[in-house]
């Protein structure tokens, strides 16, 4: 089967320090310069996730995420393993630290339109050792949400006008599959 615009040359459109814009063919697309990837932690402790809000200026509201963050994204940590980063954003945005993390396996955000992928980690063992908050560059909130209550949550945060990372989905499957079986039958 061809592949239209496979083999066309890429071309660099723009470059700044964490984003690449790049055409192929008829494609238009953005990367990560230095093959930088992002760790995405999904921390559940004794039936809560933990979940952090901070404001994105590309949707120019906050939005309600999943702890997350660049890999080695700093030369103080240039070489970082996935995990060792996952454990240092855990703990910088929301103050817990992880006995266990484990690589659940890569992801693409978005294919169509980013090459960027992802490490889920999952963070077990928590124990809260600071405030969490981010750096001194973000403003991140750090929400502690039952399971069981995640669709409210989410639905109240979204009626208040703030972004819902698509990862959230994950943890509302359940309910979206009986949600939508109830609305088929």
């Amino acid at each position: 089967m061809s592949v239209p615009d496979h083999d066309a040359p890429e071309r660099i459109e723009w470059q700044g320090d964490y984003v690449v814009a790049k055409t192929r063919g008829r494609w238009e697309y953005v990367t990560r310069p230095r093959n930088m990837r992002a760790a995405v932690i999904l921390a559940i402790d004794a039936g809560d996730v933990i979940l952090v809000e901070q404001y994105r200026v590309p949707m120019g509201r906050f939005s309600i995420e999943m702890p997350a963050g660049l890999v080695g994204d700093y030369e103080s940590v240039a070489g970082e393993d996935t995990l060792a980063a996952a454990g240092r954003e855990l703990i910088e945005e929301t103050g817990y630290r992880a006995e266990e993390l484990i690589d659940i396996g890569d992801f693409y955000s978005s294919p169509g339109m980013v090459s960027e992928s992802f490490t889920m980690v999952l963070a077990r063992g928590l124990a809260k050792v600071g405030e969490g908050g981010g750096t001194d560059m973000e403003n991140i909130i750090v929400h502690r949400v039952p399971l069981c209550g995640i669709e409210a949550f989410l639905d109240e945060q979204r009626a208040r006008g703030k972004g819902i990372d698509v990862r959230l989905l994950m943890l509302l499957s359940p309910g979206l599959l009986a949600r939508a079986q109830e609305t088929a039958g």
